[in-house]
Order: C-alpha cells, then structure tokens, then sequence
C-alpha cells in the first residue's frame, strides 16, 4: 500500500460503543410498531447500513407507512428515551491526536444521518479532527462504496493513499470493492472470522493499536 495520508473511520461499533443502544432502540421501535421484534444478532448484523436497505433485511414486508411508524419510535427511542450508555471506545480521542499530530487526514464514514452525526461532535468536541465526513443521507448505503469515494475524491486522494477502520463487514467490503486499504476492529457489531472474510491489513481488538497497523 502507498503511504497512509488519510485514515477513514465509522463510527458505530467503531468509536463509539453504540451497538447496545442501537440493538435495544430497534427492538423497542418495532414493538411499538406491532412488528415481530427481530434478535439482537439481527439487529447486529444490519449496523452501519442505512435505515432503508436496514428495514428491508429486518422488517422485509412492511408498508410505507409502518416504515414510517418504525423510523419515528427507533428515532425517539435512540435520541430521547433509551439510556444505554454509549461512551467513546478508550483510546479513541488519544488515536485522533495522535494521527494528527502525524499530519494523518481523518475522515468518518457513518451509517448515522447527517443530524445524528452532528449531535455527537456537538457533545463530544470530536469535529475538530476531521477533514470531512459523510453520512447516510449523503450517499449511497454502505456496502456500496460511494461515500469513500466522495471523501477520497474532495480531499484529492486515491483509494490506496487511504484506510478505512471499521467494525462490520459493510465497512470493510465497500473499501475492498474499490481496492482501499481496511482494518477490521473486532469491539464492535461483528466478529473478527466475519471481518478478516474481506482481507483486512489486520483485525484489532483496540483503536490503541492502529498505528502499529498502518506504520
């Protein structure tokens, strides 16, 4: 791989410990809908998607309108209502400095809305690091590759001038579809077997160990 000038990052599962939240969030938001409460393995399995294809999987015959339905309780629940802890995986503003400090570009790619993204850096302090992000009312759902692309193509990068770190499989395969450098963080939605199936540089278990990885 060339040498690494930007580092791409999801967020979910990946910097920040939100799976339980997200889990527990949709289980609710379809039992209030009236739908058949989907497993947490499920549920799992369908973070860093986009709510739409997300909805297809898990609640595959549903009207327009129960969608609907469904997209208001999983908001409400996830924003107002659930209190699952989510806090920031250790190690997470440590690494940002770090990379930083290194004149490493950052760079997020979430399954998160553009609202849900901003509500984070404004109670975290977090949006200082990054040179740009995208969300998923910005392009196309994870797995397809679009969101990488329009990151690499506005900082005026190439695919192998990058690295995308991701805890699930959709992270992973939308930087293999277009030859980009990945590793896998196994703290997050999906296990390391799953994540080393899309030939990561390597599968970690903290964000500590990153730099190790890439230099």
């Amino acid at each position: 791989m060339s040498a690494v000038k930007l580092v791409i990052f999801d967020w979910d599962g990946t910097v920040m410990d939100s799976v339980g939240r997200i889990v527990s969030s949709m289980q609710i938001a379809a039992e209030k809908t009236g739908l058949a409460v989907p497993q947490a393995a499920a549920v799992q399995h369908i973070i860093g998607l986009s709510l739409d294809p997300a909805f297809d999987i898990l609640f595959p015959d549903t009207s327009k309108a129960q969608r609907q339905t469904l997209f208001e309780h999983y908001r409400d629940e996830y924003v107002l209502h659930n209190n699952t802890p989510t806090p920031m995986f250790e190690g997470a503003e440590a690494l940002f400095e770090q990379l930083a400090n290194q004149n490493i570009l950052l760079a997020v790619a979430t399954g998160k809305a553009r609202k849900g993204l901003d509500r984070i850096f404004a109670e975290t302090g977090l949006a200082r690091y990054f040179a740009t992000t995208r969300c998923a009312d910005e392009a196309q759902s994870k797995p397809h590759p679009d969101m990488l692309q329009q990151i690499i193509a506005e900082l005026g990068l190439a695919a192998p001038e990058a690295v995308m770190v991701g805890d699930t499989s959709h992270d992973l395969k939308m930087a293999q579809a277009i030859a980009m450098p990945r590793v896998g963080v196994s703290h997050g939605a999906h296990d390391a077997t799953l994540l080393r199936q899309y030939q990561p540089l390597a599968v970690i278990d903290r964000l500590a160990d990153l730099p190790a990885v890439l230099f």
